[in-house]
This record gives structure tokens, C-alpha cells and sequence, in this order.
């Protein structure tokens, strides 16, 4: 179940996976997972051709892959470098990867990753934590590059009419370089829609509180479908985001944070997210979204806390 590969110009990779399956962790950089995908399929993750591979240096890579941060987005604090060699641990189910401390931030950096072996179903526990001898405040942050090409499906929160309910359903988050005309967004009445396009070299971005607990990414004739928890009494960074989506004309990210608390010398944050990866299609309209996309959602439901 697991092997260790060498992988994208990186010698001392981690190969999990089963027959329908699999996905790659890197250990001579890291905490961070750069491949997810059926076997001998496309990657479903964006690499960087000319970051892959790569070690040393005390320039942050983005290398591509699905990593841990942590938030509100500061640099240089949030750009801390990944890359020197990590820890990893194998207990037969779970495999563990733990980044030493982060020099300039006195956080530590863990990913604990357990693939089903009955089902497309990979769990990620994300771990951050304090070795500073004072407290701080951050949140979990994790963003997956997906490859160029797909689009991202957020779900907006179940409709209510105006006689029912005349209070907020959740934060809409905007950055300065948003634009809400661009042709990349669909704002639905169910789903807000982000396209990846090669030829579009303006960034975009934008985040929200989303109570659905779910974002899926459709690439290939596949879904990649994250599920995770939502507890709304907790507090999150930018405004209150728990879910981020990004894109440039190299990736579209999907993001999701944990909440945003004050860490204790000695302590630890994190959250937990689920990936699923099914097979299917779908047009652009609502409808037939909706006719893919709501029976795996109810087929994969976590504890949304």
C-alpha cells in the first residue's frame, strides 16, 4: 500500500494507493502531497515543470500539490520555505509528515494522511504548532493546486425567502485585484462557478463562510470532491472565510481554513478535510450540476461539527 518512489526529479518519494487510487507525498520537501489521480492517470494536482525537483534554498517554491499553511496571509511570515527534507512515520493505515520548526515562525507543520482501502477516500488531518515560548494567533490554512483546465463548484447556502428569514446567510469575501465581471466566475443561484483558463493572466480570488462543508473540482471526466467540518461558532480569518478559491492562468486552488485561534506555547490548531474522487460530467447549467453533484455530496457526508 505504501512504496517509495522516486517521483518529478525527487528521489525519496511516498507512493499510497490501491487499485482505482493513488497519490504521492514528497519527503525531500514538504509537508506536502503532489500527486492525486487513478493510476497511470493524469495528475488531477498542478507541478511546476521547472519547480519540481527542486531542494534547498531559502526562496519559498510553490511546487504545485496540495500543502499546508497557515493563516491570515502574511508575508514573510505565511511564505516560510519547504524546502529541506521532512519526517515521515508509517503505522499501516496512517502516514505521517512533519516538517522541523519553522525557523522564522516557530510553528511545525504536520499532514496525517489515511487512504480508505475500500473506497476513493483520503483523509488529510492538518496540524499546526506552537514552539514559540509565547501564544499566537493563526489559523490552518489549505490550499490544493489543481492542474489547469477544470473548474471549481462551490454551493451557496440552501435558499430562503425574504418572509422567512431576513438575516445574513454568510460572508462574501472580495481582495483587491477581484473582479466579479470576469468570465471565469458564474455566480448561480446554487453554485458559484471559477473556470481555470490558460489565457487568462489576471489573477482572481475570492472567499466565503461556506456551511455546506463542501468544494469539488471537475477535470478530466473526474471529481475531486472535498468535504469538511464547518463549526459556525468558531471564528476564521479574512472576514470570516473558511473556504478560498484562486486562480492565474497556471492553477485554480481550492482552499479551505481551519479556525482561527490563539495557539498556546506548546499547542496545536489544525482541521481535517476529506477527498473523494468519482467519475463524471457535467454542462455548465445548474441543472445538470446539480444532477452530478448532489448525490455524491449526500453519498460522502462527514460531521460537520
Amino acid at each position: 500500500m505504501l512504496e517509495r518512489i522516486a517521483y518529478a526529479g525527487w528521489p525519496n518519494c511516498l507512493k499510497l494507493g490501491h487499485r482505482s487510487l493513488d497519490l504521492v507525498a514528497t519527503t525531500d520537501v514538504g509537508p506536502r502531497i503532489i500527486r492525486l489521480g487513478r493510476p497511470d492517470g493524469p495528475n488531477l494536482f498542478k507541478e511546476y515543470p521547472d519547480l519540481v525537483g527542486l531542494t534547498g534554498g531559502d526562496e519559498w517554491r510553490i511546487y504545485g500539490g496540495h500543502r499546508l499553511w497557515h493563516a491570515p496571509e502574511v508575508k514573510p511570515r505565511t511564505y516560510a520555505p519547504d524546502n529541506g527534507p521532512i519526517e515521515h512515520r508509517w503505522d499501516q493505515s496512517t502516514l505521517t509528515l512533519i516538517q522541523p520548526v519553522e525557523a522564522s515562525t516557530g510553528v511545525q507543520k504536520r499532514m496525517d494522511i489515511r487512504l480508505d482501502p475500500e473506497r476513493d477516500h483520503v483523509e488529510v488531518r492538518h496540524t499546526l504548532t506552537n514552539h514559540n515560548p509565547w501564544t499566537i494567533e493563526l489559523a490552518s490554512w489549505s490550499p490544493t493546486v489543481m492542474a489547469p483546465g477544470g473548474r471549481a463548484v462551490y454551493p451557496h447556502e440552501p435558499y430562503v425567502s425574504h418572509e422567512e428569514k431576513v438575516l445574513p446567510a454568510r460572508p462574501l469575501v472580495l481582495w483587491s485585484y477581484t473582479d466579479m465581471s470576469d468570465p471565469r466566475w458564474t455566480w448561480g443561484r446554487r453554485f458559484l462557478q471559477l473556470r481555470q483558463d490558460p489565457a487568462a493572466t489576471t489573477p482572481q480570488k475570492v472567499g466565503f463562510y461556506n456551511g455546506q462543508g463542501w468544494a469539488a473540482y471537475l477535470l478530466h471526466g473526474q471529481v475531486f470532491l472535498k468535504r469538511y467540518a464547518t463549526p459556525a461558532a468558531r471564528p476564521y480569518p479574512d472576514f470570516g472565510c473558511n473556504t478560498e478559491t484562486f486562480t492565474n492562468a497556471d492553477m485554480l486552488e481550492v482552499e479551505t481554513n481551519g479556525p482561527l485561534d490563539r495557539v498556546e506555547p506548546g499547542a496545536s490548531t489544525g482541521h481535517t478535510e476529506h477527498w473523494f474522487l468519482f467519475d463524471g460530467e457535467a454542462g455548465d447549467d445548474e441543472d445538470s450540476l446539480a444532477e452530478l453533484l448532489e448525490p455524491l455530496v449526500e453519498a460522502t457526508e462527514v460531521d460537520r461539527g
